[in-house]
């Protein structure tokens, strides 16, 4: 059966800072440069059936540079969780106004829910287990973990569970009938 290889975008100055970096459209840092040449070579031994990207430059460039910009398809379900006004704060900054908060319960004020992101990547999901051969995704980290728990069937606050790196490259498919997580969070060589 196919898999799916899901590539986290490389680093950013805001990533690198740990600031929730949604609907801003910033750069790959020099590092974050580098990841993606050396995605290119982890990638190469897999044939793609369909690669797919964010339209967001750090997810695209990401593509880019590991080799797949001439076969790329821009999917807009694949944009970072749209944060609201927590955009470009650290999760310490949101802290001092909502000690309690949670991404993953209470999202993004004026921005997007757990739910809301659902919605995208099943459809995304949809359109993925219908391709014959396996498929390649450059996301962002909070879209690729909720898509993770929806293809494992699970409500999408799971995705607080499954953390990942910038370059993290994961591997979801089949065992047998079943959805699964075949590799997560790969460093970079």
């Amino acid at each position: 059966m196919p898999h799916v290889v899901l590539v986290r975008h490389g680093e950013t100055e805001w990533s690198k800072d740990g600031r929730h970096t949604g609907t801003t459209d910033i750069p790959l840092t020099q590092v974050g440069r580098e990841q993606a040449l050396r995605l290119g070579s982890e990638l190469a031994r897999w044939q793609f059936a369909l690669v797919l990207s964010s339209p967001l430059q750090r997810a695209l460039d990401t593509c880019r540079l590991a080799g797949y910009g001439d076969v790329v398809q821009l999917r807009p379900d694949l944009a970072e969780w749209d944060y609201g006004r927590y955009e470009g704060k650290t999760s310490a900054e949101i802290a001092t106004e909502q000690p309690r908060w949670s991404l993953w319960t209470d999202g993004g004020p004026g921005g997007e829910t757990a739910a809301d992101v659902a919605r995208r990547v099943d459809r995304l999901i949809t359109g993925v287990r219908r391709v014959s051969g396996d498929v390649l995704l450059f996301s962002h980290g909070h879209v690729l973990r909720v898509l993770t728990a929806r293809w494992l069937g699970e409500m999408p606050e799971t995705g607080r569970y499954y953390a990942l790196e910038t370059a993290g490259l994961s591997v979801l498919g089949y065992e047998h009938e079943n959805a699964v997580i075949w590799r997560w969070n790969q460093p970079l060589p």
